[in-house]
């Protein structure tokens, strides 16, 4: 039985971890690939063109929405982010499960695309650990971590439309906790329809 490609949909409040979890799951094993979005932010320090994101301007975004470039695109504190169709698409039909790192109102598009997109949120252990994570970062001022915290109270309300649930409070754990419900997720039936049917027309080849 050929693998195919499945996509999963991670999604998390900010600073609850998401991109160092999947940076190492990808680094651990080699059947996924990290979608790169596209994103009209600025870039972090130490962030790369390319690798964390492409970062394009909001003409340039706003033209790939218009040329149907983009799975999926939402504006999240003020800015655009999205995800290029061409690379998901050959990823799948390569077997490569695809890793896509949005927030909900994303996650939400992809499902209602790909029905067996697999979502799978990110949860801290505790808010307070949260805000602290937001903080420790260092890379933005008290006006915008408020915006991430309030943000974040208006995600939480979502999390049930999700299929899955991980809490980030060990890194190797929670890693390995990810790797190992894609792997359930890829025996699930509703994934595996066509080689049942398969199955089933074996079966009554065979008592005929």
């Amino acid at each position: 039985m050929k693998r195919k490609g499945i996509i999963i949909v991670v999604s998390g409040f900010s600073g609850v971890g998401k991109g160092t979890i999947m940076k190492s799951l990808t680094s651990r094993y080699d059947q996924y690939a990290l979608s790169i979005s596209a994103t009209t932010r600025d870039p972090r320090p130490g962030e790369e063109n390319g690798r964390e994101y492409f970062f394009v301007s909001n003409e340039e975004f706003e033209k790939l929405i218009k040329e149907d470039g983009l799975i999926e695109y939402a504006g999240y504190v003020g800015h655009y982010y999205g995800t290029p169709r061409k690379f998901v698409e050959d990823k799948l039909n390569d077997g490569i499960d695809v890793i896509l790192e949005i927030e909900l109102q994303g996650a939400l598009q992809i499902k209602k695309q790909y029905k067996d997109a697999m979502l799978l949120f990110v949860m801290p252990p505790s808010a307070e650990e949260l805000e602290k994570r937001l903080t420790g970062r260092g890379t933005e001022d008290l006006d915008v971590i408020r915006k991430r915290l309030a943000r974040a109270n208006e995600e939480a309300v979502g999390i049930e439309n999700y299929d899955y649930i991980v809490i980030n409070d060990d890194l190797d754990e929670c890693v390995e906790q990810v790797h190992s419900i894609i792997g359930a997720a890829h025996m699930s039936s509703d994934r595996n329809q066509e080689f049942i049917d398969t199955i089933r027309k074996e079966l009554n080849d065979l008592v005929k």
